[in-house]
């Protein structure tokens, strides 16, 4: 009598390192024999928009001061990395192991002042060792893009990216001497957006509104500040003085749409009034 055909042996989940059992998951739900049919149907350019989510739920949690969340939305993050690792597996290209066998080795090659007896002087010396290791990296890679700009990811938020360009010409020298420059150059996108109005051509407005918003990224990174924090904090700030808005009129049982833009402006002055007392 012949033997039934045995099924192929799965990882076990239920027991282990959390991460060994992460692994035998994911690897189950990709399971063409048995595992879940929206998990076998994604690849690496679907599961893309939810790694980005997922960093940002990430960001969100840290600016909420959430450390609860904050842990639940690293686990998210960690399963899309392990999403994507399992892919590669599956097509052969790496495994988990791979990737965090990388990660390691990068940050003993980064921080050869902490693992191999190099000497750095402070924080501004280490950021300089920092990028002149990471150019090293980019020169021996094997593709064919030497510019000074290759390989700042496209999928960056636009503000990041224009600090990050700017940045990159800075070392060698294209770069504005001072903020004081900046300004000057910011008066003058101010004047081509106004005009870029009046000709009435949308176009043209729009790519003279990118202008400027290059330009004030570039002033944020002269000042020393990150462009993408400080819209974020503006972000924040308008959310709760217009919430401080709905409330006051709440209270006296009406709504933004039941009033004046001069009362929501009262409104608006009093929630700014009682952030600075406060």
């Amino acid at each position: 009598m012949t033997e039934p055909a045995r099924a192929p042996s799965r990882p076990a989940i239920t027991e282990g390192r959390s991460i060994d059992r992460l692994l035998a998951i994911m690897a189950r739900l990709r399971d063409p024999d048995g595992g879940c049919a929206w998990d076998l149907e994604q690849d690496f350019a679907s599961i893309a928009p939810y790694t980005l989510e997922e960093a940002y739920e990430v960001c969100d949690a840290i600016a909420r001061g959430d450390m609860a969340d904050l842990r639940e939305e690293l686990g998210d993050l960690l399963l899309q990395v392990v999403f994507h690792s399992q892919m590669a597996e599956e097509a052969g290209h790496f495994r988990f192991e791979d990737v965090a066998a990388g990660v390691v080795d990068k940050m003993i090659r980064r921080h050869p002042h902490v693992f191999a007896g190099a000497q750095v002087r402070n924080a501004e010396d280490q950021t300089r060792a920092w990028e002149a290791q990471k150019a090293e990296e980019r020169a021996g890679k094997t593709d064919t893009d030497a510019s000074l700009l290759a390989n700042i990811p496209l999928a960056l938020p636009a503000l990041v990216r224009a600090e990050k360009l700017t940045k990159r010409a800075a070392r060698v020298g294209f770069d504005w001497p001072s903020a004081e420059r900046v300004f000057d150059k910011l008066d003058e996108e101010l004047g081509e957006i106004r005009g870029a109005i009046a000709t009435g051509d949308q176009d043209h407005v729009a790519e003279e509104l990118g202008d400027l918003l290059f330009v004030i990224a570039n002033l944020a990174r002269k000042l020393g500040a990150d462009p993408e924090a400080a819209l974020r904090g503006a972000n924040i700030k308008f959310e709760r003085r217009f919430r401080q808005i709905e409330e006051s009129l709440a209270r006296e049982g009406k709504t933004c749409a039941d009033v004046s833009l001069d009362e929501m402006e009262r409104c608006w002055d009093a929630a700014k009034r009682t952030e600075r007392e406060g």
